[in-house]
């Protein structure tokens, strides 16, 4: 897509890894719910404000989740990294959440796996509440279901 096409799009879909949120290193792991949020929704907003819906697909859960359960490395054991998963996750929505409060942008949490997408049924399900959410003007955080989905966990990658 031409940077001229991106400018003109009417939907934005924009895609935030761990690292953007968390950083690489364990002492950033417990700064992370407040200070890397913020300026990142304030670019969503002004996204919005030029006319745009945004959806946002956000990583993070586990990286939040290792680092509220006090792991110093990442977990190997795949019932570890579906319990960071599952602490993080609420982590990862609260910081979006107290993010784009300043703003008044309502956020809402769509965890998906590659079984919602597959089934017609569940696919359609998730595509009608992303549509309403966004006709609504929240802001869909989406992320891999990740206490559910174990291949995408497995190699440390669910994007």
């Amino acid at each position: 897509m031409s940077r001229a096409a991106l400018g003109s799009a009417r939907r934005v879909v924009v895609k935030i890894g761990s690292r953007s949120l968390v950083g690489a290193s364990l002492h950033e792991l417990g700064q992370a719910e407040g200070g890397r949020f913020v300026p990142l929704a304030r670019q969503l907003v002004g996204l919005r404000s030029e006319g745009r819906s945004v959806v946002l697909v956000s990583s993070g859960a586990v990286a939040l989740g290792r680092g509220r359960l006090g792991f110093s490395a990442r977990p190997r054991s795949i019932a570890q990294l579906q319990a960071c998963a599952a602490v993080g996750q609420s982590l990862l929505m609260r910081g979006w959440e107290n993010a784009f409060r300043e703003a008044n942008v309502t956020v809402a949490q769509l965890l998906l796996s590659h079984a919602d997408l597959e089934d017609r049924e569940r696919y359609l399900n998730a595509r009608g509440a992303l549509d309403s959410l966004l006709e609504l003007g929240a802001v869909p955080v989406i992320n891999e279901n990740d206490t559910v989905a174990v291949d995408e966990i497995r190699f440390g990658d669910n994007d």
